[in-house]
């Protein structure tokens, strides 16, 4: 496992990170036991980047990701997120707050469920449209200063608010949706962490589970599943992008590994400021999603890829549209 800087500002991690959320959340239903198992090997199998957020649960998948690591909490580095809100009568109802003051009780309420004295990237999960941009990130500076976290992270904004903020203090780490059916970033994103030292921190790269192939049923997904209600996932959208994915099947069986190793290998392929955190709450697919460390792609693989899931191939909205209006901004 390669472990490179995360950043210009002092953080290493993993290549590759574990992202936490569907442990607790979205994904239908968690087994903190066999979470708790895979956390433990994925930090045995090198992985020393974590992510949570506190409106995952809400805040149950802290205290589950705090108490995983505390017997190797030092040797990992930590990130955790605020700023969207959940109704906590009704968890599907969310706003975004990005207000100093939030920012700091939110941070408070973090150090506490992780149990740890300070978060290593905190992130703000999305920017608040009636709160400068200047000004939450003002506010996370003076948490750097106290010691409280280490790194200021950004989620899923545009290239405008990333300089922006970078100006008002150094930002670690932007993390936004980036896979072979997601590739927005592209779009002057990447190319402005390139220019500023930022990492660039995919979520959902394998595709919400798709792009691992799978998912062959939309009546496969438990009651309780996001993706019952993601665009990408319904009807015409459904088997169009299904379609996609069997073309990449193809590819992934010349090259000798599994689609899902193919499709990571791809994004760890795009830039060595690149740190993808494909979530799994299963071991199997843990050791799976770390094999794609040994998948090398050729120019001539690139181009193969590129031609078959080239940018916009993937059929519909990557959120509903109520939830399409906080992100970009």
């Amino acid at each position: 496992m390669e472990i490179r800087p995360l950043g210009s500002h002092g953080l290493v991690a993993s290549r590759l990170g574990l992202g936490c959320m569907g442990m607790s959340d979205f994904y239908g239903t968690r087994d903190d036991a066999e979470s708790t198992r895979v956390i433990q090997a994925a930090f045995d199998s090198g992985i020393t980047f974590f992510d949570t957020a506190d409106m995952y649960g809400p805040f149950t998948n802290e205290v589950l990701v705090g108490q995983a690591i505390r017997s190797f909490r030092g040797q990992v580095t930590l990130a955790t997120k605020f700023g969207i809100v959940r109704d906590p009568n009704d968890p599907s109802k969310r706003g975004v707050n990005g207000t100093p003051a939030y920012a700091r009780s939110s941070c408070e309420a973090s150090l506490k469920r992780l149990g740890t004295d300070v978060i290593d990237l905190y992130y703000l999960h999305r920017k608040d449209p009636n709160t400068p941009i200047e000004e939450t990130v003002g506010a996370l500076a003076e948490l750097v200063a106290e010691g409280k976290i280490r790194g200021i992270g950004l989620s899923e904004v545009n290239a405008e608010t990333l300089r922006r903020a970078h100006a008002t203090h150094p930002i670690t780490a932007l993390q936004s949706e980036y896979s072979l059916w997601t590739r927005d970033p592209e779009e002057g994103i990447l190319d402005t962490c390139r220019e500023l030292g930022i990492a660039f921190v995919p979520y959902s790269p394998l595709g919400r589970g798709f792009l691992t192939g799978q998912i062959r049923k939309f009546e496969d997904f438990d009651e309780n599943d996001y993706r019952r209600f993601s665009p990408r996932f319904q009807g015409e959208n459904f088997d169009k992008n299904l379609q996609l994915v069997q073309k990449i099947e193809e590819l992934a069986e010349a090259k000798g590994c599994t689609t899902a190793q193919l499709a990571l290998a791809w994004v760890l392929a795009q830039g060595d400021f690149i740190f993808p955190i494909p979530g799994t709450k299963r071991l199997r697919y843990l050791e799976e999603n770390i094999g794609a460390l040994n998948v090398t792609l050729s120019a001539a693989d690139l181009a193969g890829i590129d031609a078959i899931a080239p940018k916009g191939a993937a059929s519909g909205p990557r959120y509903p549209e109520a939830m399409m209006g906080s992100i970009g901004k």
